[in-house]
């Protein structure tokens, strides 16, 4: 068979390359709606996952890799580094950034103490609280659409 011929038409044809020579499958969208999404299922998975039967309470995979000292909450504060990481790319300011790293620090720190620093990363939910700061400076920055309409709503019944 000639290699330099066209691919053959039919169900066993080359995927379609975009740009960069790359298949549509693997050309992810590094759109910020798109990244922000993204960032947002992570915080979901770390913070709020699971819910407790008996107390309904939400919990995520960082207060259950937090039971493992020292290496479980090392993991859980590199995962949650990834967020501030991809706030950092997406442009936002120092000060944010550092809010962030800070959220992040003090959850690891206080989640690595035993017993009631667990107690402490199921409820503290840095992951969810820096996305939330994420979004909404890109809100206020123009950079992504509100998610939430400001002000005051009136019923009209005619």
């Amino acid at each position: 068979m000639d290699f330099t011929q066209a691919p053959p038409a039919g169900r066993f044809a080359r995927a379609e390359t975009t740009s960069g020579g790359r298949p549509p499958f693997l050309s992810a969208d590094l759109g910020r709606e798109a990244s922000l999404a993204r960032l947002e299922t992570l915080a979901h998975l770390m913070d709020t996952a699971f819910i407790i039967p008996g107390i309904n309470r939400r919990v995520g995979f960082d207060a259950l890799i937090g039971l493992v000292p020292v290496i479980g909450d090392v993991a859980g504060m590199v995962i949650s580094s990834f967020i501030v990481y991809e706030a950092k790319r997406l442009g936002a300011p120092r000060w944010l950034v550092a809010r962030m790293g800070l959220n992040v620090a003090f959850d690891g720190l206080l989640g690595a103490v035993p017993i009631a620093g667990d107690l402490f990363d199921a409820a503290f939910k840095a992951n969810r609280r820096n996305v939330r700061l994420l979004r909404h400076w890109m809100e206020r920055s123009g950079g992504l659409r509100p998610s939430e309409i400001e002000g005051t709503a009136t019923r009209l019944d005619g």
